[in-house]
């Protein structure tokens, strides 16, 4: 995926969870005006809830897990620079 199509990274949370709220405060700003962040609650879909149960926050983007409880900065950047082109 790179040029027109636009770069979404998905955010697997849980309502309640410090870690998933400090996750998107930090991922907020590395993604602003270069791709959009979708949050989904686990506990809206078994598949989710069972996929990932305890273990969110998860970031992903294009199907693959880019991180989970803690941001990867440097893994995110990489990403959206490897779609920049």
């Amino acid at each position: 995926m790179t040029g027109d199509t636009p770069l979404v990274f998905t955010v697997y949370s849980r309502r309640g969870c410090h870690l998933c709220e400090l996750l998107l405060e930090e991922l907020e700003p590395l993604t602003r005006g270069r791709a959009s962040i979708r949050v989904l609650d686990v506990d809206d879909q078994e598949a989710w809830r069972e996929a990932y149960g305890d273990r969110v926050p998860v970031v992903c983007c294009d199907g693959d897990e880019i991180c989970q409880y803690n941001l990867d900065r440097r893994a995110v950047l990489d990403w959206i620079a490897s779609h920049d082109q």
